[in-house]
């Protein structure tokens, strides 16, 4: 779907940790992506949680962050942005999966 005027764009990454990751190396991955709205221009909005669903339908992802641009450019811009390139190049220590959305909010 387009943008339409006044919509915003969300990016919703979640993270699996591998069951060996080490909770100060989870720690540092939610710190170094809470840095990331401070270092990258054109992040409208950034909020974070852990899963809490009583469902039991995650399929072992633990970590929910959500970004929110205003344009497909802003967020392009934050996929190739060198401070975002190099917390994605952090996370093989200790991360199983990722699994990342972008949707347009209506």
């Amino acid at each position: 779907m387009p943008a339409t005027p006044n919509s915003l764009l969300r990016h919703v990454v979640l993270f699996a940790f591998r069951d060996d990751a080490a909770a100060d190396a989870v720690d540092a991955v939610v710190s170094g992506f809470h840095a990331l709205p401070a270092a990258i221009p054109g992040i409208v909005a950034y909020e974070w949680g852990t899963n809490v669903s009583p469902e039991g339908l995650n399929d072992g992802f633990t970590h929910c962050f959500t970004l929110t641009f205003a344009s497909a450019e802003e967020r392009d811009t934050y996929l190739n942005h060198p401070a975002h390139q190099r917390f994605v190049g952090t996370l093989g220590s200790c991360l199983a999966r990722s699994l990342v959305l972008d949707y347009w909010a209506r």
